[in-house]
């Protein structure tokens, strides 16, 4: 199964770019140019993971894009990418899960990518494993009770 991603940056050239070696490395990439639109995807599609820009319509549109993916039922990776890393922490704070700084290495990019999404995999089936055994010992307590 193809892990999809949603790509959302203003500059085209930095999208494609990203776009083409993102899928020549086995990624189905779905594109958006402004943080309206990548929203609006993530409200209709499941992905994998989102990797969005931070200055688009504005300053810090990327944290828009950012919060919305995090309110989605389906829980995707995380990352900023950008040509400003001066952010310090406030990434973190807003949700994000890693930040890449542009230009990025292809290697980096892939790497930081893989890492990230077996990290994400991994914190979701803990996550589900822990609710299912709390719910478990909540109806063994009522059976008890």
């Amino acid at each position: 199964m193809k892990r999809r991603i949603l790509l959302v940056d203003d500059e085209l050239a930095i999208l494609l770019t990203l776009k083409a070696i993102l899928e020549m490395n086995g990624f189905e990439v779905e594109t958006a140019s402004s943080a309206r639109e990548g929203i609006a995807k993530l409200e209709k599609n499941t992905y994998n993971m989102v990797i969005t820009d931070m200055r688009m319509e504005h300053e810090t549109a990327g944290y828009d894009v950012i919060r919305a993916a995090r309110k989605q039922p389906y829980n995707p990776a995380t990352s900023i990418v950008t040509a400003y890393p001066s952010l310090g922490t406030d990434w973190k704070s807003e949700g994000a899960q890693s930040l890449l700084v542009k230009p990025v290495n292809t290697n980096d990019l892939l790497r930081q990518i893989e890492a990230l999404l077996i990290t994400h995999e991994d914190n979701k089936q803990r996550q589900a494993a822990a609710a299912v055994k709390s719910k478990s010992v909540r109806v063994q307590a009522r059976k008890a009770g």
